[in-house]
C-alpha cells in the first residue's frame, strides 16, 4: 500500500508506549495495532485528531504517501 503509517517513529520521538496513545486517545490497543501496522482501510478523522493531539503533531508527521 502506498500510504505509510508513522505511528512508531512519533511514538518513539514522544518516548510513549502504544498502551499509553491508546489510553489517550481512547481506543484499544488491538485496534492501534492495526493502525500501526498498516493493516487498517481507513482512520476515523476524530481518532486521526485525536492522535494527533496526543502526540502533538501534524497528520502529514503520521501519515505518508509513498508511490
Amino acid at each position: 500500500m502506498p500510504i505509510l503509517i508513522n505511528l512508531d517513529r512519533m511514538l518513539a520521538k514522544k518516548g510513549m508506549k502504544s498502551t499509553e496513545l491508546a489510553d489517550a486517545i481512547g481506543i484499544t490497543t488491538a485496534n492501534l495495532s492495526i493502525l500501526k501496522t498498516g493493516k487498517a482501510k481507513a482512520i476515523r478523522f476524530s481518532t486521526l485528531e485525536a492522535i494527533c493531539q496526543a502526540l502533538e503533531c501534524q497528520p502529514g508527521d503520521i501519515l505518508e504517501y509513498e508511490p
